[in-house]
């Protein structure tokens, strides 16, 4: 009905064909997005980053294919290759006997507890270090190789422990102690061939389980050291006088050998002079011995005046003073 309130016909029209989907079109477009996504999955995973603290190995369809260094490295992507990571340059720790995190310190009584061999109960704590020295044995070879090197630390330190006495374990046998584990660890572990290496072993703390033999001990070891006090301050004493004593000892000695040159000396002039009076007594032997016998009388008897007879005795002109000729000819009186 119109608004003038007249009828109008209209004729029926035939029912629209509905469309139907075109399903090879929704496909192709399917096909496109799984397939970009894909690509976008693959270029993320298809490389892969190691930093300079660790190695990555490489697994192909679950079998070790490469192991790389730091870097950018490329693999292929969907799981056909895996990349594990390592970190082979960092020094990791293992604490026996005790725990620690940050300032809190925990004791474990039942690692630290041990027996010496003689008979005598101490609590000992470890500290160790290692590394990873072969990534690939380190994943594959065993199943838990920090386990295992833990229960071999364990065992080796009680073997030792167990030799040792226990002053060695409380006072000067640490470093000994030390030694020992370290190789006994070493040396299994190269069998085991878990990828792991032992970097160093350090006693953290030895003490007795009571206090009255700790506080023995400390005086033993106060003692000990009061003693090497004093000997350093004997050697810095000896150090300190040696240098004198021998500087007095060169002046003697270069005392004493300028004493024997100068008697070497003077008998070499006693015997060039013996020799010189020899020549004059072998040229003129009766003058000569007139002559060392006046000057023996002028030596024997220095305040006598002597006169010399040269007539036969009558003229007392003949005498002659001795002490002129002496101091004429000789220069002495």
């Amino acid at each position: 009905m119109e608004e003038n309130g007249s009828y109008s016909w209209v004729p029926p029209q035939p029912p629209k064909e509905k469309k139907k989907p075109d399903f090879r079109r929704f496909g192709k477009t399917a096909v496109v997005f799984i397939l970009f996504a894909l690509l976008v999955m693959g270029a993320m995973t298809c490389f892969y980053t190691v930093d300079d603290k660790q190695q990555a190995v490489v697994t192909t369809f679950g079998k070790v294919t490469d192991v790389t260094d730091a870097g950018v490295h490329f693999m292929i992507p969907f799981g056909i290759q895996q990349v594990k990571k390592v970190d082979v340059n960092v020094y990791q720790k293992i604490e026996l006997g005790y725990s620690s995190n940050g300032d809190n310190y925990n004791v474990n009584e039942n690692e630290s507890t041990m027996i010496t061999g003689d008979y005598n109960i101490v609590n000992v704590d470890f500290f160790v270090e290692y590394k990873i020295s072969d990534p690939v044995q380190y994943l594959y070879s065993s199943n838990n190789p920090e386990l295992i090197l833990r229960n071999l630390i364990q065992s080796q330190i009680r073997n030792v422990v167990g030799s040792s006495t226990v002053d060695a374990v409380l006072t000067d046998g640490k470093e000994n102690i030390q030694m020992q584990v370290k190789d006994l660890v070493s040396s299994i572990l190269e069998e085991y061939d878990i990828g792991l290496t032992l970097v160093d072993v350090k006693i953290q703390d030895a003490e007795p389980p009571t206090q009255e033999v700790i506080e023995a001990f400390k005086a033993v070891e106060t003692a000990k050291q009061q003693a090497e006090t004093v000997i350093n301050d004997a050697k810095a004493y000896q150090n300190a006088q040696l240098p004198k004593a021998q500087a007095e000892a060169d002046k003697k000695i270069q005392n004493a050998e300028y004493l024997r040159q100068k008697r070497i000396n003077e008998a070499t002039q006693q015997v060039a002079m013996f020799e010189a009076m020899y020549a004059e007594y072998a040229q003129n032997p009766a003058i000569t011995r007139s002559r060392m016998y006046y000057e023996a009388i002028s030596e024997i008897l220095p305040d006598v005046k002597l006169f010399i007879n040269t007539g036969d005795g009558a003229n007392v002109q003949g005498l002659l003073p001795l002490d002129s000729l002496v101091t004429t000819n000789g220069g002495e009186n």
